[in-house]
């Protein structure tokens, strides 16, 4: 089956898991790692929504910038050739190929770390909108991690209900939900999932 490239001004969810399962972050230094990576490469083609990162898994929630709106200066390749036309599904690719690298050479492993291709879904309703950020903020806790999503550091729930700056897209995350006390009691509520049950990665 042919992969869809990842197209401007839609929203997607993007998530993978480790190759066979395995481990994707051994500690904090590698999920502080694989965020400035994510910075470097993604953000200058995406906005974020929600984000989520687990030990063998992770949860984007991702909207692709207009082609017009994407500075070409500031795009970084994990290969040394600069490509001739940008695209967003490389700019993933070269994330993960960079994270591979350093976690192949911190950790004297070889191969590959993620699954390929890495999965995306797009988003097209309000409704699946709004479950995904709740599923992806409460991956944790349905994984065991925690009890509470304020619990859990690795993802994007802490920021959107802070006040501090944030590259999130935080206040059309709130809109989302209305607002900032409907987001967190639709959080702290189970919400039917069936719609979006087939993206559960365990």
């Amino acid at each position: 089956m042919k992969i869809q490239p990842l197209e401007h001004e839609k929203f997607y969810h993007i998530f993978n898991r480790g190759n066979n399962g395995i481990n994707l972050f051994y500690d904090a230094d590698c999920y502080y790692h694989f965020l400035r990576l994510y910075e470097k490469y993604i953000e200058p083609v995406a906005e974020t929504y929600a984000w989520c990162l687990l030990k063998n898994h992770f949860h984007l929630l991702v909207y692709i910038k207009p082609q017009n709106e994407i500075d070409n200066r500031k795009l970084k390749y994990s290969t040394v050739e600069k490509p001739r036309i940008i695209s967003a599904s490389k700019q993933f690719s070269h994330l993960f190929n960079a994270y591979t690298q350093a976690i192949n050479k911190r950790f004297k492993r070889t191969g590959s770390l993620f699954e390929k291709p890495f999965h995306r879904k797009l988003t097209t309703s309000d409704d699946y909108f709004q479950k995904l950020i709740y599923y992806i903020h409460n991956n944790p806790v349905h994984h065991g991690f925690c009890k509470n999503i304020n619990d859990y550091p690795w993802s994007s729930y802490g920021s959107i209900i802070s006040e501090k700056p944030t590259k999130i897209k935080r206040k059309e995350v709130i809109d989302a939900f209305y607002n900032l006390d409907n987001f967190i009691a639709y959080h702290n509520q189970n919400q039917d999932l069936f719609d979006i049950d087939g993206l559960i990665i365990e």
